[in-house]
């Protein structure tokens, strides 16, 4: 019988400056409109054919999209620095799920761009026994020019233990908002002048499969895939700190991304705009999300209109699944 030894990256191997070797990922617009689609996003701007008339009709990604062409690699980090991430050990495999996801925008990313992203641990900490890390991502064009960049921390290790499954389904069936449902843009976005601290933000409520969890897990465009994870697998699930499957924290960001789109113009995103969320509660197969949020702040800076944002997701049991605070910059 051969003993397998395993240089494992856990908690007290990561190290901050520890990184992937690059990703290099053509933008196109099939991914652009299969990333919509995944999010349970109807917008036309994202399907095959149209664009943006913000920027001449040109098609340009979701902003969360960004998770997805500049991708966090934990394996391929590990293995180039010579570990075994925790998910694919063969000795003490489990997850380093998420936990919230800061995102950073300067510009688009058009069709025809090829976007390199580089990974790497930003810091490492430890808040109330649970123990944190949190990656950098930083994602440029052909020509050199910062798009984006993203920092992203996941739990290795849950002082808390497992979460329990919800026995309860909950009997709160909320219905998207008219203007989600319609699957158009939002005939009156809000301009700097016109929103106003305490103002509220068009609604949008998302209702989770596993279907959809499923692909959001297999829609990748650099690394190398995950055949099974506490998203599509339910027997590790089950193992791991929330019990059963859950969706993906960028999709929940994505569906963040989303309602705020029924708000705001897709450029007061990529101006230096940024979102930050973090997640509460699991987002389950079956569970229905109401997102909702107000106007928190209002100022103008360095010649651009700054409009501060807080979103609560809030599923049918009345749970908080996510809070989130973006801004959104306008002029620029």
């Amino acid at each position: 019988m051969v003993e397998i030894t395993e240089r494992l990256w856990d908690y007290d191997a990561v190290e901050p400056g520890q990184a992937a070797r690059p990703t290099v990922v053509p933008i196109t617009a099939e991914q652009i409109a299969e990333y919509a689609d995944i999010a349970q996003n109807p917008d036309p701007r994202y399907r095959l054919g149209n664009g943006s008339d913000e920027y001449d009709g040109a098609p340009v990604p979701m902003p969360t999209m960004a998770v997805s062409y500049a991708p966090l690699l934990r394996p391929e980090i590990a293995e180039n620095n010579g570990f075994v991430a925790l998910e694919q050990s063969k000795t003490a495999r489990r997850q380093t799920p998420f936990a919230k996801c800061e995102a950073r925008w300067y510009r688009p990313a058009f069709v025809g761009d090829t976007i390199t992203g580089v990974g790497r641990v930003l810091e490492k900490y430890e808040r109330r026994g649970s123990k944190f890390v949190t990656f950098r991502i930083e994602a440029e064009n052909q020509r050199g020019e910062a798009v984006g960049q993203y920092d992203y921390t996941c739990i290795f290790e849950y002082a808390q233990g497992q979460r329990e499954v919800p026995r309860d389904t909950g009997d709160a069936q909320p219905m998207p908002s008219a203007e989600a449902s319609a699957g158009r843009v939002p005939s009156r976005l809000l301009s700097f002048d016109s929103v106003q601290v305490g103002d509220t933000l068009a609604e949008l409520a998302i209702t989770e499969s596993q279907a959809i969890i499923n692909r959001k897990s297999d829609f990748r465009l650099a690394g190398k895939p995950s055949e099974s994870n506490i998203h599509n697998d339910e027997e590790f699930a089950r193992q791991n700190i929330f019990g059963g499957t859950v969706n993906a924290g960028p999709a929940t960001m994505s569906y963040v991304d989303q309602m705020l789109e029924l708000s705001f113009p897709l450029s007061a995103f990529y101006n230096g705009g940024s979102l930050l969320m973090r997640a509460i509660t699991p987002f389950r197969s079956g569970d229905t999300v109401t997102f909702g949020g107000e106007i928190t702040g209002k100022r103008e800076e360095d010649s651009r209109g700054l409009v501060e944002c807080r979103v609560k997701g809030i599923n049918q049991r009345g749970d908080l699944v996510c809070l989130a605070d973006a801004v959104m910059v306008y002029g620029g």
